[in-house]
Formats: structure tokens, sequence, C-alpha cells
């Protein structure tokens, strides 16, 4: 009997949940769904509010010009006439689908080019048409994080601040950022590696921890060139995008600023991370135009980054910007070893591309003059025996050189070693370093106090 009852209640529910109702799957989106509507703006004709019909999907804007938008209601600026065909796409559980429409702009308006906005970040139609913005790393606050919503400390890095220099071991302080004022174009030069949150790793094969003190992760990550840039406002928040695999600064999973300043000579954004737990993170950054002094403290001032330098090269004074090639890469690391002949704080770190020929070089102020003077010396530490040629070049003209070779013989240990370019009176004002030469993914190098002597 008690067995029968048992059966007969399983029997009960298993009747019971088969009579339930599965719920259905959402039908995939039709263009109708993705219309939208087109209305000039109170302010001109040449900015255009697009307004999406369905407002439970997702959307997302191409205006036709270079620039993208998203949300229900967004607007496209027109400093150009022309016709433009913007793409409105919509992203729902059932799918995404895109339609399109021409806008017609009849006029040209190039006040839209003369927003302050516009003008700070790029120079205006007035300047150059660019400028290029890297992180104010000589000033404290230049990054940070914060909780997200802010507390009533407002919005500012309240966790964490890092004073001047203290990424270096990271490679955001190398990055170039241009934003382009034809095209909106937007060029982001890595020199081969970025800084990014932990949490994205997965979305940059081969990231690894960053050398201490620094956290978080760097991953290797070519120039992004001709990406775009846009300005958005949203409920009356301005905010700054980049496009494709493009981002400004330490990389958490957005491509979207929050824009707290922007004005001459500083861009302060905010940004929310995509991938952090609750509470939630925002991080915090501070750049300026290359080759702009920023630092408040006028008793120990910063040298000013031209790009252009003069020996010696210590990395402690200055660090110098240095370029890599063949796929090698040059960061500004604490020193591996302070011990023997060298000591120093800081040296210059360069892991050996997969090309013979691969090195690392840093432009002169002036041409070498060798008429007292013959001989470049350096300090270097390497994984082992082998060769470093040292090449003089006229940066102008690359046909124009001198280059010569010389050993080194000890194994993860300082050496000083020293080329003599007595008699060379060449237009060099360029300094080419190729540590493990002729040897294809020679190991990792340092270098430090590259002297004339």
């Amino acid at each position: 009997m008690k067995t029968k009852f048992i059966i007969t209640i399983f029997a009960l529910i298993t009747f019971i949940t088969a009579c339930k109702k599965k719920p259905a799957l959402e039908s995939p989106p039709t263009t109708a769904d993705a219309a939208f509507s087109v209305t000039p703006s109170a302010e001109t004709n040449n900015i255009v509010i697009f307004t999406a019909f369905k407002k439970d999907a997702v959307s997302q804007w191409d205006f036709g010009n270079s620039t993208k938008g998203e949300g229900v209601s967004s607007k496209g600026a027109y400093p150009y006439k022309g016709t433009y065909t913007v793409t409105h796409t919509i992203y729902t559980q059932g799918g995404n689908i895109s339609t399109s429409k021409e806008v017609i702009i009849e006029n040209d308006d190039l006040t839209l080019l003369s927003s302050p906005n516009i003008v700070n970040l790029t120079g205006g139609i007035n300047g150059k048409g660019y400028k290029t913005w890297v992180i104010d790393s000589s000033r404290d606050g230049h990054f940070g994080v914060g909780p997200h919503p802010a507390s009533p400390a407002g919005l500012v890095p309240e966790w964490y601040s890092a004073k001047a220099f203290e990424q270096a071991t990271v490679d955001m302080y190398n990055d170039r950022y241009t934003f382009r004022l034809e095209g909106f174009n937007f060029d982001m030069v890595t020199r081969g590696v970025v800084f990014i949150d932990d949490l994205a790793a997965a979305e940059f094969p081969g990231s690894g921890p960053t050398p201490p003190p620094a956290d978080n992760y760097n991953a290797p990550l070519g120039d992004q060139l001709g990406e775009n840039w846009n300005f958005i406002n949203e409920d009356g928040i301005t905010y700054l995008t980049t496009s494709g695999k493009s981002f400004i600064g330490f990389y958490a999973g957005v491509r979207k600023y929050q824009v707290l300043k922007l004005s001459e000579n500083e861009l302060s954004l905010r940004y929310v991370d995509a991938n952090a737990s609750s509470p939630t993170l925002a991080w915090y950054l501070r750049l300026v135009p290359e080759g702009y002094e920023s630092n408040p403290d006028t008793s120990t001032p910063v040298p000013v980054d031209t790009n252009k330098y003069t020996l010696p090269i210590d990395f402690e004074t200055v660090k110098p910007i240095f370029e890599g090639f063949g796929g090698s890469t040059d960061t500004i690391i604490p020193n591996p070893n302070p011990s023997g002949i060298n000591t120093s704080a800081t040296s210059l770190e360069t892991v050996h591309g997969i090309e013979t020929w691969a090195g690392v070089f840093v432009n002169m102020k002036a041409d070498f003059d060798f008429s007292t003077n013959s001989s470049i010396s350096l300090k270097i530490y390497a994984p082992g025996p082998g060769t470093l040629r040292i090449k003089l070049e006229s940066s102008v003209n690359s046909a124009i050189f001198v280059e010569k070779d010389v050993n080194f013989t000890k194994t993860n240990e300082w050496e000083e070693v020293s080329i003599d370019f007595t008699g060379e009176s060449g237009k060099y004002d360029r300094l080419v370093l190729f540590p493990g030469w002729s040897v294809a993914t020679a190991g990792t190098f340092y270098i430090d106090d590259i002297v004339q002597k």
C-alpha cells in the first residue's frame, strides 16, 4: 500500500510538470523593430537626433561619419555637407538586426568643429588637426581607483591614487593617444605591450602579471591605428569613446570614458570596470599633451619629454622614450640585480623580438660629435654571452649610418662594454641598440648608463 501511494504521488508530480508550459524563446527581431526616426536638432540641422521605435532593446548607432553612439536616442553631428548612411542595430534575446537610412546634410557647419571639447582634444581646425596625449606620469594622482557608485567623497580615486612614476614597471607610460579631427580618427601607439586589468586577461592571449610593485597584467597588443573617437552625451554626462580594440590607459573591459575635465592641457577621465564584482570599481586617468610638463612641484621639475635626448642616459633623472622594432619590447623597470658595477634603481628592459635584427632605438637632440669623446659605453645585463651591435644613423634618412659590434661575456651579471667611433663625422642623431645581434628571440636584456666618453 505504501509503495502504491508513493508511485501515485510520483505520477501526479510528473503529470503536473508535463502540463507546465515551457517558456517560449523570444522571436528574432524584424527590420520593423529596428526602425528609427530622424529629426534635426533645435541647435542646427547639422546635428541630427536618431530615436529608436523599439524602446526595450539595446540600440547601437553608426552615424556614417566615422562616429558611433548608443541608447534609444542618440545624436550625430555632421560638420560637412553630404549624404551619410546611418545604421541602427538592435539587440534582443531573440538576436539582432540592423536597418539603415540616408541622411542628407545640405550645408557645412564648421562651428561644430569649434566646440571647446573638440578644440581641446584635437587642437581644432586652426591647429595641426590632431593632438597626441600621454598619461601624466610625472604628477601624483595620474592613475587611481575608487568605488562606483561614488561615495560622498565624490568622483575621486579614494581607494588608490598613484604617485609620480609609481607605475613605471608597466607599459602604460609608453603609450601615445592621437585624436585627429579629420574623420574623427584615433591612433593608439603601444610599442607592443599594454597594461590591463587581470580580470580582462582572457581577451589578450599571452598576457601575464606585471613586475612588482605594480598589480594586474601586461598584455601584447600592437598599435591600433585608424580607429575612431567620439563624444556622446547621456543624461547630461559627456563620454569619450574609442572604437575597435583601442582604448586609453589601463584596460578594464570598456572603451567609454566619462570626461571629468577637458582643457587645453588636461584630460581627466573616469570609467567603470566591466569585470569587477560588487562593489563595482571606477578607474581614473589624467592625461596631458605629449611634451607638456604638468608637475606642480617647481622645486624638482621633471624634464619635458620631447622624445629627443642627450647622453648620458641613466634611466633615473630622465626616463627616455625608446622604440622597439623587430618584435622587441622596451620598458623602464627596477634594476633586476642592483649589484656589482650597477647599483642604480632603474634600467631599460628589452625582450628580444623574433627577428635576428630586433632591437631598440632612441633619438638624440643633436648629431653625435666624436671630436672629443670618441666612444659610446653602456652597461648590459644579459642571459648569456653574445654580441651587441651599436648603430648610429640619421633619423631623417636611415641610409646614412655607421654600425659596429662588441661582445659581452657575462651571464646574469652587469658588464660594461664600449665601442670607439673615432673619426666618424656623419650626421647621426639616432642611437640604435641590437642586444643579442643575429640571434632570433635571444632573451631578455637590461641596459643602463649609456654615456659618451
